[in-house]
């Protein structure tokens, strides 16, 4: 794909995305998203991507040792 298709992505602060095909692999078309862009899927993808990397931190799954210890 050589070039940018589109000027803009007519939501503010969402710059269009030069090579989405490569960065997303995907070859969907934007009527093919329903109305959305892919620019909009673009940055959910690096949020929902940043937030398993920290839930990989957070080992949300693990149970804390005195979780259902009652004070005595």
């Amino acid at each position: 794909m050589t070039g940018v298709l589109k000027k803009t992505t007519g939501l503010v602060g969402l710059a269009v995305c030069e090579s989405p095909q490569e960065r997303l692999r995907i070859k969907k078309s934007e009527d093919q998203l329903q109305g959305g862009q892919i620019e909009e899927v673009i940055l959910q993808a690096k949020n929902e991507l940043s937030l398993a990397r920290e839930m990989m931190q957070w080992k949300p799954w693990e149970t804390p040792a005195n979780q259902w210890k009652w004070p005595m």
